[in-house]
């Protein structure tokens, strides 16, 4: 179901064509998490941010109106319908510079922010389709511009599920180039052992069916757990952490890491993966730093 309220209308402007579009936020409000609240150390009661009127004290959000200070204590009321009445045809419309492939917009580009794009009325129907099954067949995504709160943003629009998902991009000066951090990553020599034992353990960890959905927000559980917890009086106590081994050496590491790999697909399924044993050079390494230590 839609959002009660969208953030934003106008039209998705491509050549002649305009579809009137709604866009409303893809992110949850609130993400389903647990907000904790301020309190006062000393009594535990809640920190409050109030907005009040001098006059008439606390005043409540839907009572509170935009106005302009013109002259000392003096100011003019300014309505948001007048104010939609001052959007120029540019902030009215998404309009679509060209269609890319989606390649050609690297992922560090994408600010985070994403909309979604429906038909504005009946008579935005048919072009919404048309233009999500050309760019659906086509393979390509709409690269756009518009302004919003005062600025041109640049947008990637393209089809998600049966929508349009309208994604911002940052500007190319907003962005730090991966060349800044070059002197960070010293390249060093790579024996071939090291790189097929690599390929090993990421064919062993590969997943057949990726689904993002099935990862939960386990921090928020724990949470509401602790929360639970100290409802009923219970004292906490943390679980015992697991100290990881320390491997020093990269190729034991490596080796340790398909081990323990294949042990946990062998009990997962019953079928122990197929996986490259290392090298004979590889062997002969770890013979030699066992004589050298004992």
């Amino acid at each position: 179901m839609a959002a009660a309220r969208s953030v934003w209308k106008g039209f998705i402007q491509f050549s002649l064509v305009s579809v009137p579009v709604k866009a409303y936020t893809a992110a949850a409000s609130g993400g389903g998490k647990i907000q904790l609240n301020q309190l006062h150390a000393e009594c535990h009661n809640r920190i409050k941010y109030t907005k009040s009127c001098p006059v008439h004290g606390e005043v409540p959000a839907d009572q509170i109106v935009s106005g302009y200070e013109f002259a000392k204590g003096q100011y003019v009321v300014i309505d948001t319908d007048e104010l939609d009445k001052l959007r120029s045809p540019a902030e009215k419309a998404v309009t679509i510079q060209s269609f890319v492939e989606r390649d050609d917009v690297p992922d560090r580009y994408l600010c985070g922010r994403t909309l979604y794009l429906v038909p504005d009325g009946l008579v935005g129907q048919k072009p919404y389709n048309l233009l999500h099954r050309v760019m659906t067949e086509s393979g390509r995504v709409g690269f756009a511009q518009v302004v919003m709160g005062g600025k041109e943003k640049l947008m990637l629009i393209q089809p998600l599920e049966s929508l349009l998902a309208m994604s911002e991009l940052s500007y190319e000066s907003e962005l730090k180039k991966p060349s800044d951090f070059k002197d960070e990553v010293t390249k060093v020599d790579i024996s071939p052992e090291e790189i097929k034992l690599a390929r090993t353990l990421t064919d062993a960890m590969a997943a057949k069916e990726f689904d993002l959905s099935g990862y939960k927000d386990t921090y928020s559980d724990n949470l509401a757990a602790l929360i639970d917890a100290k409802i009923n009086g219970k004292q906490v106590v943390a679980p015992p952490a697991e100290e990881p081994a320390q491997v020093i050496n990269l190729m034991e590491a490596l080796q340790r890491s398909v081990d323990a790999t294949k042990s946990k697909a062998t009990a997962a399924n019953g079928k122990p993966p197929k996986l490259v044993a290392p090298g004979t050079a590889a062997k002969k390494e770890a013979a030699t730093r066992k004589r050298k230590s004992s």
